[in-house]
C-alpha cells in the first residue's frame, strides 16, 4: 500500500488517548512510507493525523470542499490540498487517491464516510482494504450493531468481515496489507462471474 485514506473527526473529542492515537497514526502512515490523504483540515482528528505524518516527513494529500476551504479551516503545511466543489467529489477523489480505507472516531460525516466507501466494496466498484481504528473501543457498539445486522439476514457474514478492526495503527495497517477481497460481489450471481 502506497496510499491510504483516513476519515476521522473535524473535532478532537474529549478522550486524549484518542488524539494521541490520531497523531500517532500519522507517524506510523509517514514511518511506512504511506501517503496520507485525508479531508485537509487542521482542526480535530483530521489536523492530529496530518501533523503526526508532517513530522515524520510523510506525504499528506488533503482533499476539500471549496465552501470549507474559505472557513479557513484547511492545513497550510500540508504537501498538496486539492479543493473540490462538493463533499461527493471529495470521497471520490480521496478514493481515487487511496490503495485503502481507514476510520478513526468521529460524527457523523465519518460514519457517512466509512459506510458509503464500505458499501462501494460491498457492491463490487473497488476492492480496496477497509479499516476501523478501534480506539479505546470507540466503534465496539457499531460493530455489536453490524453483528445485529448480520444475525437478523440484513448483512451477509462475508460482507460483514469486509470491515477490518484493530485498536493499532501498525495491526490494522498489516490487516489491510493482508486483506482478500470478496470474489463475488453482493447482487453479482455465481453464473455471471
Amino acid at each position: 500500500m502506497e496510499s491510504v485514506a483516513v476519515f476521522c473527526g473535524s473535532s478532537e473529542g474529549n478522550d486524549p488517548r484518542t488524539i494521541e492515537a490520531a497523531f500517532q497514526l500519522g507517524e506510523v502512515l509517514a514511518s511506512q512510507q504511506i501517503q496520507l490523504v485525508y479531508g485537509g483540515a487542521k482542526v480535530g482528528l483530521m489536523g492530529q493525523v496530518a501533523d503526526g505524518a508532517l513530522g515524520k516527513n510523510g506525504k499528506v494529500i488533503g482533499v476539500i470542499p471549496d465552501f470549507l476551504k474559505r472557513k479557513e479551516v484547511f492545513h497550510p503545511h500540508i504537501s498538496e490540498l486539492i479543493v473540490v466543489e462538493t463533499m461527493h467529489q471529495r470521497k471520490l477523489k480521496m478514493h481515487e487517491l487511496s490503495d485503502g480505507f481507514m476510520a478513526l472516531p468521529g460524527g457523523y460525516g465519518t460514519l457517512e464516510e466509512l459506510f458509503e466507501i464500505i458499501t462501494w466494496g460491498q457492491l463490487g466498484l473497488h476492492q480496496k482494504p477497509i479499516g476501523v481504528l478501534n480506539c479505546d473501543g470507540f466503534f465496539d457498539s457499531m460493530l455489536q450493531f453490524l453483528d445485529t445486522m448480520v444475525a437478523q439476514g440484513f448483512l451477509k457474514q462475508e460482507n460483514r468481515e469486509m470491515l477490518l478492526v484493530d485498536s493499532s495503527a501498525a495491526g490494522l495497517l498489516e490487516q489491510m496489507r493482508n486483506y482478500t477481497p470478496l470474489i463475488t460481489p453482493k447482487w453479482i450471481e455465481k453464473e455471471q462471474t
